[in-house]
């Protein structure tokens, strides 16, 4: 009997790329044989729409276990859902309300996306201060990372400066994760040997790490 490892994305600010972060680490779960399940608790259903796809067009996609409820009804789908997986990915819903609270509680570590800016950094304070409250282990994830340039700078100096605890992995500002998830996909399906895909893999790996 195994008990599934609840992962949540989360992060009040909208925008941030919370839905590519889910469906991007789903899918490298998968590309490694693990059994992952994703729970879309976002009422804009970005998620969602993405699995519509996959599963109509997607045809040689790795299998996917999907579920997309109320945020009140949480807790019950993960003890309905943990027996059966070994992951569980919670996209939760932008801003600091009880949906997003309840999905931050049920993990064991929470994933902040967060684009490269200071005052993308700061929005991610009651995140992480949520997190942390509840014995919970919240990482910054930085999306959307330009190749150089004075906000990276800044938002790498603002990450040391406030003790922010943050990943090594960064996703790039890459077209590859717009285009995979546009096919119903992750990059490590569809662009196998792009930078992209790296990234992807790297994110997977550390995701491990912190949670073994």
């Amino acid at each position: 009997m195994t008990t599934a490892t609840v992962i949540t994305i989360a992060q009040q600010k909208g925008g941030a790329g919370k839905t590519t972060v889910a469906a991007q680490l789903a899918t490298g779960f998968a590309e490694r044989g693990r059994n992952v399940a994703l729970v879309d608790i976002d009422p804009q259903g970005s998620l969602t729409e993405w699995m519509k796809v996959r599963e109509h067009q997607a045809r040689d996609a790795r299998e996917i276990r999907f579920s997309m409820v109320g945020g009140w009804r949480l807790d019950a789908e993960l003890d309905r859902m943990r027996r059966d997986h070994e992951f569980i990915i919670v996209d939760s819903p932008p801003h600091a309300e009880s949906d997003a609270k309840n999905a931050i509680k049920a993990a064991r570590l929470v994933i902040i996306p967060v684009q490269p800016s200071p005052l993308d950094i700061w929005a991610s304070k009651v995140t992480v201060e949520t997190a942390v409250r509840e014995g919970i282990r919240p990482a910054l994830l930085m999306n959307r990372v330009p190749p150089r340039g004075r906000s990276l700078d800044q938002a790498l100096a603002t990450i040391e400066r406030d003790g922010y605890p943050a990943l090594t992995t960064r996703f790039g500002n890459r077209q590859a994760f717009v285009t995979s998830l546009a096919k119903g996909l992750g990059v490590v399906e569809s662009d196998p040997k792009s930078p992209a895909t790296d990234e992807c893999r790297a994110l997977v790996a550390e995701t491990l790490a912190l949670i073994n």
